[in-house]
């Protein structure tokens, strides 16, 4: 089925030929991977921006461009066998996408969870490569990860797997080649066991894997920095209204690195912040987040939010979505997974006075949501925009190792802001030059792709 969504804001700009073609790829691209939800909605809301950039360059449409940037370079699927502790053996699927190198090694992050599937891999996958080119940062796109939980493992459980998998993956990575990080389930932990390994059968190699433990050449901030990056993002977002956090509402959702940093930093620049989440339910705390609770209960005790209920007096627990609770906020920061927002949630937040959505996590809001959002004019602020502070700091991670140097946390932190303000200032001025004013989604899409097509052409398509 063809799921074709144009934003009416401002109007429309395709010729027929635009649009034809347009649809040509998109029908290809639904009949050649019906039963990828994810990527599908991924190149839907990317096809529904860039028309105006089509207009102004022919030769895409003359090269098939769009047909060519749409399909991965290369998808690697493979088996990973483990042992558990009782001696039995397990088996998991593994994967690495490398989508595109047209600005650089493949970058982007691998994700250790239950969900994890060809889908969703490729959806971000595809996303990463235009957030990548919006640092400016010389990576192009990749991701991967595993269908394999490591909640509830030991420790050597979670190492022989990370062993295992590494194995296996070695043969495709390299620091000029593919430069994986952490995602979702892999931290600190998981890429030290998987650098490791890596070690043991390619020999050293710091730049190989970023978001290291900075015991061997991981960078400060880059735990803080995505939650620190969509922050400073919409810090630039209101300083260009004349506006700052200070007596501003946050709602934000998660409970992860991503939202614990973004309402550490919302705080620190005065935003008074309510809620946060994690997969069961939500928090809210009128009198404000306490974040050192919140560190205590995910980092160190790796417990539910009921226990944040249960520790602090102020704060009441609910089941459900916080996304479907009645609270009026200016600002709301969606830091917990993809299509957490949907449209009806999207009408809530702009009924309740909300006027900027940030995304921390990637793709939060639905197509349809994030129309619903520009349509009314809210200041939406995509995730492949506002949340690629995480692989800015792993490019500078790369840098770093490059250099055999450590950065203090003081010179990463004012060059992730510097990153943000400039990738805001694209998408901001990209929408302006195509007279859609404050849409930052038409401008974090075109600003990317302009820079990814641009360099397609020049190699030849590669």
């Amino acid at each position: 089925m063809l799921i074709y969504i144009v934003s009416k804001k401002g109007g429309t700009y395709m010729t027929n030929t635009t649009t034809n073609y347009i649809q040509k790829i998109q029908t290809k691209i639904h009949e050649n991977d019906p039963n990828q939800p994810e990527f599908l909605q991924a190149v839907d809301e990317f096809l529904s921006t860039i028309t105006p950039f089509l207009e102004e360059y022919p030769e895409i449409e003359e090269h098939n461009l769009l047909a060519v940037v749409t399909e991965p370079e290369r998808l690697l699927q493979f088996r990973v066998p483990w042992q558990d502790d009782q001696g039995n053996w397990q088996v998991n699927r593994g994967y690495r996408i490398q989508f595109n190198s047209a600005l650089g090694p493949y970058k982007g992050g691998l994700r250790f969870h239950p969900s994890v599937n060809l889908s969703i891999l490729k959806f971000l996958a595809f996303e990463q490569i235009f957030k990548n080119a919006l640092t400016g940062l010389p990576i192009g796109g990749g991701k991967g990860g595993s269908d394999f939980d490591p909640k509830g493992k030991s420790d050597s459980e979670i190492m022989r797997f990370c062993q295992s998998f590494m194995l296996e993956l070695s043969k495709h990575i390299g620091p000029n080649l593919d430069v994986p990080a952490g995602d979702i389930g892999v931290g600190g932990r998981e890429i030290g066991y998987l650098f490791g390994m890596y070690k043991r059968l390619r020999s050293y190699d710091a730049g190989v894997l970023t978001g290291k433990p900075l015991d061997f050449w991981g960078s400060l901030a880059r735990t803080e920095a995505t939650g620190y990056g969509v922050v400073y993002f919409v810090k630039h977002v209101l300083a260009d209204q004349g506006q700052s956090f200070a007596n501003k509402k946050a709602i934000v959702s998660g409970s992860g690195n991503v939202a614990i940093y973004a309402i550490e930093k919302l705080q620190e620049l005065g935003a008074n912040v309510v809620s946060c989440s994690d997969s069961n339910g939500y928090i809210i705390d009128e009198s404000g987040i306490d974040v050192a609770l919140l560190k205590e209960i995910k980092e160190v005790k790796r417990e539910r939010l009921t226990a944040y209920a249960q520790a602090k007096e102020t704060a009441t627990y609910y089941g459900g979505s916080v996304w479907a609770h009645e609270l009026s906020a200016e600002l709301a920061f969606p830091c917990a997974t993809q299509n957490e927002i949907d449209e009806e949630a999207a009408k809530r937040l702009v009924a309740n006075g909300v006027k900027v959505v940030a995304e921390g996590a990637n793709m939060p809001a639905s197509l349809e949501a994030a129309n619903y959002f520009v349509d009314n004019g809210i200041y939406y602020c995509p995730g492949k925009a506002a949340n690629a502070g995480g692989v800015a700091v792993s490019a500078l991670e790369m840098s770093q190792n490059s250099q055999r140097l450590q950065w203090t946390f003081e010179e990463v932190d004012s060059q992730l802001d510097g990153i943000m303000k400039d990738i805001y200032e694209s998408c901001r001025d990209t929408a302006e030059k195509y007279n859609q004013k404050n849409n930052y989604l038409l401008g974090a899409n075109v600003s990317g792709f302009e820079k990814v097509a641009k360099a397609m052409l020049r190699q030849g398509l590669v």
